[in-house]
């Protein structure tokens, strides 16, 4: 029994520190266009994440603890010996905080996803054997660090081009941008709808058909896009404010797009990324409580609430280095742009969830912004943050399996 709570008490502890740094990292890159083109200030980003990525991760968050066991690790060997597969999801969950309190410290926007997986690989290369890690999966995943930064880079081009051509090079930009943005509100509130729907509720249990998915998605955007457009045609041209910026009342209509985008990718986060945290939590509470490997057990809802509560704490105490980064250092964004990267990166993470293609939300986010930045020229991007993001995106595996292995032994050495 001692050892039950001493095994629950510690994943509880670094499943909380993993969840802080996920809203210290991952999160902050949600919210990072929205502060970086001034369409939210810290604070109001902070409150709307909270809200959302809270909102998301405990009423879409459940049914993960097999995301751990999704095919990265084959468990049988160590059947007999569920202890082994405990001391390994404690350590993968303190080397991936670990890693990631480092990167978020030097404002670097790395993948939470990449650092629990490469931190479960080292783990069982050492803990199981070498064979036990299914290597086609993580070829997979490393894969998609090209795939998915390429996809959202060129789909958010494309968007900002459409907005520069309709609207920003137009003769009368605000007449265009309200007859436009409200467009451009459905497409993104009909892919943000799609991937809550699509990512979220499966974990709630809910299962809606394909054709009924999107027959909600569309309805829902249908009443957003009515809703937006009653306030940007309320929107007045300031003459003032247009003398020293041309454009500063057409960026106020996407500032309110901007608000719709930025909700709608934290509930999705939240929704997915928690995972990340509590995937290994759930699984030590499981084999703690049953004494098996395989035990299917329902998720605890104080697990949930213990991963939404750590990424608000983490954004709010730690995300603004990795805001800074991804939000002002890449390329200059205001909101009509950041709007672009957010709708693109969230377009991509629909694609992926419905060709299960295993992605992270911060290398989608990254690609976007330099898709709209090279929308406006290769002069237009700072190629020195964008080398270091790079090299940190590489190092993130490594990192975690270095040192999942390190704590691996340490907790082999010293827990009962």
């Amino acid at each position: 029994m001692d050892a039950q709570l001493v095994y629950i008490g510690l994943a509880a502890a670094f499943g909380l520190f993993m969840a802080w740094g996920i809203g210290a990292n991952d999160v902050a890159n949600a919210m990072a266009t929205s502060v970086g083109s001034k369409a939210l200030t810290i604070k109001q980003a902070i409150l709307v994440a909270a809200i959302f990525e809270f909102a998301g991760a405990v009423l879409a968050g459940g049914e993960v603890t097999s995301t751990i066991r999704k095919g990265i690790v084959d468990t049988g060997p160590i059947a007999g010996e569920p202890q082994l597969l405990i001391y390994g999801m404690l350590a993968a969950l303190l080397a991936a905080g670990t890693w990631l309190l480092i990167a978020s410290r030097n404002g670097w926007p790395v993948s939470t996803t990449h650092s629990i997986v490469g931190a479960i690989v080292g783990f069982a290369a050492v803990g199981i054997g070498v064979e036990a890690v299914q290597w086609g999966k993580v070829g997979t995943i490393v894969m998609s660090w090209v795939v998915s930064p390429l996809t959202a880079g060129f789909i958010a081009y494309l968007i900002y081009r459409s907005v520069q051509k309709l609207i920003l090079s137009q003769e009368d930009p605000l007449a265009k941008a309200k007859r436009y943005v409200p467009v451009y509100i459905f497409l993104a509130a009909f892919t943000i709808t799609l991937v809550t729907i699509l990512k979220g509720l499966k974990h709630v249990g809910l299962t809606i058909s394909l054709r009924d998915s999107y027959i909600l998605a569309i309805a829902i955007a249908v009443g957003i896009a009515m809703l937006g457009a009653l306030f940007i045609s309320r929107i007045e041209a300031d003459p003032k404010a247009e003398k020293k910026q041309h454009f500063v009342t057409v960026e106020r209509v996407f500032g309110i797009l901007m608000v719709v985008t930025a909700c709608g990718m934290a509930f999705a986060h939240g929704s997915n990324d928690v995972a990340n945290a509590i995937g290994p939590l759930a699984a030590v509470v499981s084999i703690a409580t049953t004494g098996e490997i395989g035990a299917k057990s329902a998720l605890p809802i104080w697990v949930l609430a213990l991963g939404g509560g750590g990424i608000v704490v983490g954004l709010a105490t730690f995300g603004r280095h990795v805001i800074a980064t991804v939000g002002k250092k890449i390329t200059q964004l205001t909101p009509s742009r950041g709007f672009a990267a957010e709708l693109a990166a969230a377009t991509t993470i629909v694609i992926a969830s419905g060709t299960g293609i295993p992605i992270s939300t911060t290398h989608t986010l990254v690609g976007a912004v330099l898709g709209v930045g090279m929308a406006r020229g290769i002069e237009a991007i700072d190629l020195r943050v964008v080398a270091r993001i790079l090299v940190s995106w590489v190092v993130t595996i490594p990192a975690g399996a270095f040192l999942a292995i390190l704590f691996f032994f340490l907790f082999r050495a010293v827990l009962p």
